[in-house]
């Protein structure tokens, strides 16, 4: 079972989800990543996002549900000098104590 967020001051619990995606088009030179890593920290998502060799991006990401959707949206769309052609997405296992979002 994957671990829970609780927000204690109105008792809502979420539940910590990660995925990883594969990112392609024109998205290395264009700023794709550290537009990953500022939507990731406006979501309060973890994880990190890293050029591949085959020109695409590879991302993890770990957050809830619903900042996990909003950050896939963004990711899709990505920063104005890119164009994203295709986006592969699936889920991976929780990474407990992870703290940042980081840019490789």
């Amino acid at each position: 079972m994957a671990p829970y967020l609780f927000h204690h001051s109105t008792f809502i619990i979420f539940q910590l989800m990660r995925i990883h995606l594969v990112v392609s088009g024109r998205v290395q030179g264009v700023g794709f990543r550290y537009f990953c890593a500022r939507e990731a920290e406006r979501q309060g998502i973890t994880g990190f996002a890293r050029n591949t060799n085959d020109g695409s991006v590879e991302i993890e990401a770990q957050g809830d549900e619903a900042s996990l959707v909003q950050f896939v949206q963004a990711v899709t769309r990505g920063p104005r000098a890119a164009q994203v052609t295709n986006v592969v997405r699936e889920e991976r296992e929780t990474q407990p104590g992870e703290i940042d979002f980081s840019v490789g």
